[in-house]
């Protein structure tokens, strides 16, 4: 970009990590038990927890990604952020205060609460991994991107060195501060997230007398013969029955993945109880709602002030609409903030995602899986975290270079997918499903972890046109790019059926106590102290 300042860009990004380097240095200098790592000894207050949940949930891909979708397919595009907002209220009466109720900090801790451990631990933890690496690679992938389209290096070196970077700051923030030095890292990108948003709306308000309706009349004028088709739906989707039906199968991920995310649930463990992980669900929709709408402003705004075509035209494509907004409002200063900001919304989101998958393997598989428990594995566990923050670190830094430049949505799309497949009917039914059983849950988890993975590979995501990840071929058969359509009612059934066929029978105890644990919170506490004195 002309008006892209790699200097001030560095030195603002700098300037960031520095400031939550000594951050997390003096809020926790290393956590005394694996708890203490995967919870933040439950030391947040549910405003506290709510700024981290949106730090955590707003990705690169948010701020980004669902802007340009509003500059380029204006109503369509939008259709994203009420997707993502939405799916807030399912966390919040489904999942938040059920959850933090069992007294557990996993997803396979609470799932194997009434079934057989080794197995259903085994199923969970392969499901958090699935959707957390896929969700890293993402990440990791996008930051390369940045480079090219902010900083103005071309190069594969260039860019391989800043996803190193990256990967390198986060294995830091998570070892030295666990849960606690994450979470303050998250509240603090949050805090600058929605500050520049807002400044930027208010910025682009200000240039049409805070008239929105003025603002709207000039992308209608400005767009030529596709101007009041950003106005209306189907610019984007509902042009064919094919596009309404990508649409329905997208939006039922989005609403339904986000209940499922691991990285989410893990942040309902960081409060003391219930009543503030109810509070901090509240905060978050809040949060992430304010942001969502601005994100209407400035997607129209790029679209009026901006143009389709530049943006089409920058190396980012859709991606490059809010630094180019910012290059056009405030000059270098406001575009090196703006890549200062995605920085760190992508250092943050890798951060909460490196805790969780390195909580899912220690806690699930080494302690529980492969020690089974064992006096002596308990002391291990926190040593066991460690190393494999560093080797998911590691994987997930060799995985954004090797995919660097390729389209990756299919990615993001493949973790909601399989966090709304696999994981949410599991968590559904073990709460509220008496009978439910071992096997239910298997089938559930690998029927739906699978089935979404092979519609995605036979979707047009990765062949068949020339937007996919592999242009020049075509084994396509799936018509849709999202398979949340077919996956999650299958994923249910699988449940269904895997209980009813099955000659389990379930544990009618242990179901009543997680019934009463779950709704009342009786006996969570002492489970919660249980694991940590572990």
């Amino acid at each position: 970009m002309d008006n892209s300042n790699p200097v001030v860009n560095i030195g603002i990004f700098a300037v960031f990590v520095a400031i939550t380097l000594v951050v997390v240095f003096r809020v926790n200098r290393g956590p005394s038990s694996a708890a203490g790592f995967y919870t933040g000894d439950n030391a947040f207050t549910g405003r506290q927890n709510g700024v981290a949940l949106a730090g955590d949930y707003l990705s690169a891909a948010a701020f980004l990604g669902i802007t340009g979708a509003i500059a380029l397919n204006g109503y369509d595009g939008f259709l994203y952020s009420i997707g993502f907002l939405v799916a807030w209220l399912v966390a919040l009466l489904l999942v938040a205060e059920l959850l933090r109720n069992t007294g557990r900090f996993t997803m396979a801790d609470v799932l194997s609460f009434r079934m057989r451990q080794r197995p259903v631990r085994t199923a969970a933890a392969l499901s958090t991994l699935a959707v957390t690496f896929f969700y890293l690679l993402a990440q990791m992938n996008g930051a390369g991107g940045l480079v090219a389209l902010l900083l103005g290096v071309v190069d594969e070196v260039g860019q391989a060195v800043t996803v190193s970077v990256v990967g390198v700051v986060m294995i830091v923030y998570v070892l030295i501060g666990g849960m606690k030095g994450t979470t303050w890292v998250q509240i603090i990108k949050a805090v600058l997230l929605i500050a520049t948003a807002f400044v930027m709306a208010v910025w682009i308000l200000g240039r049409y007398g805070f008239n929105l309706s003025a603002l709207l009349g000039d992308v209608v004028r400005l767009g030529g013969e596709n101007g009041e088709a950003m106005l209306a739906p189907g610019k984007m989707y509902g042009a064919t029955d094919v596009t309404r039906a990508d649409f329905l199968s997208l939006g039922i991920t989005l609403v339904l993945g986000t209940a499922g995310l691991p990285h989410v649930l893990m942040r309902f463990y960081t409060v003391p109880d219930a009543k503030e992980a109810r509070r901090s669900v509240v905060w978050a929709i809040g949060l992430i709602g304010g942001f969502l709408l601005m994100t209407m402003v400035l997607g129209y705004g790029a679209a009026a002030l901006v143009g389709s075509e530049r943006i089409l035209g920058a190396p980012g494509k859709a991606n490059s609409a809010i630094p180019l907004l910012a290059a056009e409002l405030g000059g270098p200063a406001l575009l090196g903030l703006v890549a200062a900001v995605a920085f760190a919304t992508i250092l943050a989101v890798v951060a909460g995602l490196t805790i969780t998958a390195a909580a899912s393997f220690a806690h699930d598989i080494y302690l529980n899986v492969i020690k089974r428990n064992a006096r002596d594995a308990g002391a291990s566990q926190l040593t066991v975290a460690r190393w494999a923050v560093v080797v998911i670190g590691l994987v997930s830094i060799a995985g954004g270079i090797v995919t660097n430049g390729q389209n990756v949505a299919f990615l993001v799309a493949l973790a909601f997918a399989v966090a709304a497949s696999a994981n949410l009917p599991t968590l559904l039914y073990s709460l509220f499903w008496r009978r439910f059983t071992t096997t239910g849950a298997l089938w559930s988890i690998y029927g739906g972890l699978a089935t979404t993975m092979t519609l995605i590979v036979f979707s047009p995501v990765v062949s068949g046109s020339p937007t996919s990840i592999f242009p020049s071929a075509d084994f396509a058969w799936f018509p849709l790019s999202n398979p949340g359509i077919i996956s999650i009612p299958l994923s249910f059934l699988l449940g269904y059926l895997g209980t009813v066929l099955s000659a389990e029978r379930p544990d009618a105890v242990k179901h009543a106590e997680m019934e009463v644990r779950a709704l009342t919170g009786l006996g969570a506490e002492h489970a919660t102290a249980t694991k940590g004195s572990a």
